[in-house]
């Protein structure tokens, strides 16, 4: 598949954004391309959560919204597609995949330089919320938090996190309000995918979701 990857690549300031991608639309790339410029990061690694741990509900299956990634990417070679969480037992753990992201690396890298240095691309609400991850104290250690900020709101982190040392830089992004829950009731109201608009989802994506039937109506949204 294009652009997946299961190993770290080449090192240096590399971006990890995670999440269902169910499916991936254009204010993911949007954050993602801003990241990129933003930060001067060498690579942003797209990981599609394998078992969502703080999710109800049921996902399309892994291998679609693996593929919706490597078609949305397709015409950005820094951006990667890497299945480490769909590969991985058990709960989707950002902590675990750090982890392990930095143990590939340095075994890859082994008196190569500098290992890598990693920027967590989150939104305002998961910043406010992650004290709620697992493992969390840890994780602020291991990577700097990269948060989307839009217009004129700044990043509000909860007590626990404020009070705990850790690095944070922000992005600045336009006002977006295209989601992949609004995409899934769309398509869940009957409509076909090849309406949705290149402004919600890139044309490639919407073809795969029109070819597989994804999100239609019966189908778990």
């Amino acid at each position: 598949m294009t652009h997946t990857s299961t190993g770290a690549g080449h090192l240096g300031r590399i971006g990890l954004m995670g999440g269902s991608f169910d499916p991936v639309h254009s204010a993911h790339l949007a954050l993602a391309r801003t990241a990129l410029q933003h930060l001067a990061l060498d690579q942003v690694r797209w990981v599609p959560v394998g078992q969502p741990w703080q999710k109800a509900r049921q996902l399309a299956p892994a291998e679609h919204r693996l593929a919706m990634v490597a078609l949305a990417i397709q015409d950005e070679p820094r951006f990667v597609v890497d299945d480490i969480e769909i590969r991985r037992a058990g709960p989707s753990y950002t902590l675990d995949t750090v982890r392990e992201l930095q143990a590939r690396g340095q075994r890859e890298q082994a008196g190569q330089g500098a290992p890598a240095e990693y920027f967590l691309i989150i939104g305002q609400d998961q910043y406010a919320n992650l004290p709620t991850w697992h493992g969390w104290r840890e994780l602020i250690d291991l990577v700097t938090l990269a948060v989307a900020c839009r217009g004129d709101q700044r990043p509000r982190p909860a007590p626990e996190l404020a009070a705990a040392p850790h690095r944070v830089v922000e992005l600045p992004m336009p006002p977006m309000t295209v989601s992949s829950t609004d995409i899934r009731a769309h398509l869940g109201a009957g409509e076909p995918a090849d309406t949705l608009a290149d402004a919600m989802v890139p044309p490639a994506v919407s073809r795969y979701i029109a070819n597989h039937q994804l999100y239609a109506p019966g189908a778990p949204r």
